[in-house]
């Protein structure tokens, strides 16, 4: 049955490993030349200019093809788990129900449920495989300019996501392969309810991309409990806002800026001295053109920036927890699978 099964799907397994080798070709010798890019900064023996030197780092690697392949990297993480659910789970048995060998299939010696089982590991551990290395090669790339970013080289521009930003994190570490696994269980078990192959691809395409977007942003934040960090608030370089309906004078809102170091900012806002958020009505002062008598009640109001943030030192943390949900949420999808073909007939 390994054997079979084996067979069935050598094709996709040919095309995944010459993905990860070109991949390996690419990645290796600009990984090394940017490691040693990033010695040459002097980023590895740094202590008060680090922030500087980093900084300097990260811009001249996203002026360089470096920066290409940096967003490459994550592009292809968030696309791998995605085609295996689609191109390796949506068919594997969908495809033999609108193929009728089913019908062959299920009448051997070998049981139902064991050929299920069979096909779900091989393809699983195939899958596992491909996006365990891809993630590897693409991890490593990246952890000098991970490491600058956690270093505080901040920026104004999309290249200053750290790896515990949203849109990196689940392409570093072992998230790929939680995402992968549940990708596949997510579309062998649409294939067998929905039993044809092309609205079981596009089926499981959308709920994936669904839970792309969810988890992020409903389940991650609430892994573990946040961390608070405060700082006092530059009237000067302050976001100065007043919104108004026109029936009145309008709020005024105050956003400051507070730097945390290779952390997920959960939510920002300003708050009294006495911690409670600020919120006012705009006063005479703030609404004529002259600033400065309104910059000059803010600042006596000494107003803070406070920010809830998951450190840096929770990525491995929140990386296991996730990965933990994906195989909880790949199993159940893979016991649904199993029991749905034990109980069909052919």
């Amino acid at each position: 049955m390994i054997w079979l099964s084996w067979r069935q799907f050598r094709v996709q397994a040919i095309v995944g490993a010459a993905i990860a080798g070109v991949l390996a070709i690419v990645l290796v010798p600009t990984g090394a030349h940017l490691a040693s890019r990033y010695a040459a900064a002097g980023l590895t023996t740094c202590h008060a200019t680090c922030g500087s030197l980093a900084a300097n780092f990260v811009n001249s690697v996203k002026f360089s093809g470096d920066g290409i392949i940096f967003y490459a990297g994550i592009a292809l993480l968030y696309l791998a788990p995605a085609f295996i659910g689609m191109f390796w789970g949506a068919p594997l048995v969908s495809r033999e129900i609108e193929s009728g060998t089913l019908r062959l299939a299920w009448n051997q010696s070998v049981t139902r449920g064991r050929w299920i089982v069979v096909k779900l590991a091989v393809v699983g551990l195939a899958a596992a495989a491909l996006t365990g290395a891809l993630s590897l090669l693409v991890t490593w790339w990246a952890s000098p300019v991970d490491t600058a970013l956690n270093l505080g080289s901040g920026g104004n521009s999309l290249f200053s996501f750290n790896r515990m930003d949203p849109l990196v994190f689940a392409a570093r570490g072992v998230v790929p392969l939680g995402s992968a696994a549940f990708a596949l269980a997510l579309g062998v078990a649409i294939g067998v309810l929905v039993r044809r192959t092309l609205p079981a691809m596009a089926i499981t395409l959308v709920l994936f991309a669904a839970v792309q977007v969810l988890v992020p942003s409903v389940v991650r934040p609430h892994l573990l409990p946040p961390a608070t960090a405060t700082a006092p608030i530059n009237i000067g370089t302050a976001g100065i806002d007043i919104q108004s309906d026109g029936s009145g004078p309008g709020v005024i809102t105050v956003m400051g800026s507070i730097s945390v170091p290779g952390a997920w900012i959960l939510s920002e806002h300003a708050v009294r001295p006495d911690g409670q958020p600020f919120s006012a009505t705009a006063p005479r002062a703030c609404l004529g053109s002259n600033f400065q008598p309104c910059n000059t009640w803010l600042a006596s109001l000494h107003l803070r920036e406070r920010a809830i943030y998951q450190p840096a030192s929770q990525f491995w943390p929140l990386q296991w927890l996730e990965l933990g949900i994906y195989l909880i949420l790949a199993a159940g999808l893979g016991w649904l699978s199993v029991w749905q073909v034990r109980r069909r007939r052919a």
